[in-house]
């Protein structure tokens, strides 16, 4: 019998938004009371269009297609729900949201955000680009000094590159929620007999920000020489050891880290994404590790 197709989207895309939503909602409530803060804004890298059906499935592309192929667009779409609007729907509002989208056709669309809400039009800015080009581009830009932002990176799959993760910590002003691939992407990407492509290689090599002999040795242990003289290489990763890895990663530039990541998981259990959460504020991290928590 063929293996069941993978569900995705349904009750821990909801999840994923609820936590991300009663975060937002302490976030602004915490920020108007502190008079030392010219701005605080909401920056969302996979915008889409802002709409729950129509957020972009070009994303799946950027990942090894031999991955997932036993993903649609349809599937992607109920993947990508909309961030855009639940945070547009925050109130008191953010004093800006930048949503970028790869797509320039996607982005005019959120240009149509403006209409729908009014009250926030000239608070919105749409921007079409590589979301790593942007966001890097905001980190080193911007005057962080009386400067605040929530930045939620909600990729399809590997698209988040460790040199984005590192400039947003450099700012030591952003509060960062990020959807790491855990079993979607890096454990498919590491075959139990340890062979990986050269090209997976590097795009580990990327989103985990150390060269393959810093992190094949944490997923990949030898054994004892077997009867032809060779010594065969076992995996020892699981999603598990994966995501405590990314988290002690994650560590080495930021100050706070959610020592427990949301597990996200499909309807028959699996996990597919890792919620993280990273800071440079000991009270964001005290709200979000409990949020984080399964159940809340």
């Amino acid at each position: 019998m063929p293996a069941p197709k993978q569900s995705f989207g349904g009750s821990w895309t909801a999840e994923k938004l609820e936590r991300l939503r009663k975060y937002l909602a302490a976030y602004v409530q915490i920020m108007k009371r502190q008079s030392w803060c010219d701005a605080y804004c909401y920056l969302d890298a996979f915008a889409g269009t802002g709409y729950n059906t129509a957020k972009n499935t070009s994303l799946i592309e950027d990942s090894p297609a031999e991955l997932l192929p036993d993903i649609t667009s349809e599937d992607t779409q109920r993947f990508l729900d909309s961030s855009v609007r639940l945070a547009l729907g925050i109130d008191p509002p953010f004093s800006q949201y930048v949503f970028i989208e790869k797509s320039a056709q996607k982005a005019r669309e959120l240009e149509k955000l403006r209409e729908e809400f009014p009250s926030l039009a000239d608070r919105i800015l749409p921007l079409a680009g590589d979301a790593n080009e942007k966001i890097q581009a905001i980190c080193k830009d911007w005057n962080w000094k009386k400067r605040r932002a929530v930045l939620f990176l909600d990729p399809f799959g590997m698209q988040v590159s460790w040199k984005t993760i590192e400039l947003v910590a450099k700012t030591e002003a952003i509060d960062m929620f990020l959807l790491f691939p855990a079993g979607i992407g890096v454990n498919r990407m590491l075959p139990g007999h340890g062979n990986i492509p050269e090209s997976w290689r590097r795009r580990l090599d990327d989103i985990l920000g150390v060269p393959e002999s810093v992190w094949y040795p944490e997923f990949f242990k030898p054994q004892e020489r077997d009867l032809f003289g060779e010594t065969p290489i076992q995996k020892t990763a699981t999603i598990t050891s994966i995501g405590n890895y990314f988290n002690q990663r994650l560590g080495t530039v930021f100050d706070c880290v959610a020592p427990s990541p949301l597990e996200l998981r499909n309807d028959a259990g699996t996990v597919l994404y890792l919620l993280c959460f990273a800071a440079k504020n000991k009270t964001a991290l005290k709200i979000a590790s409990h949020l984080l928590q399964s159940g809340k």
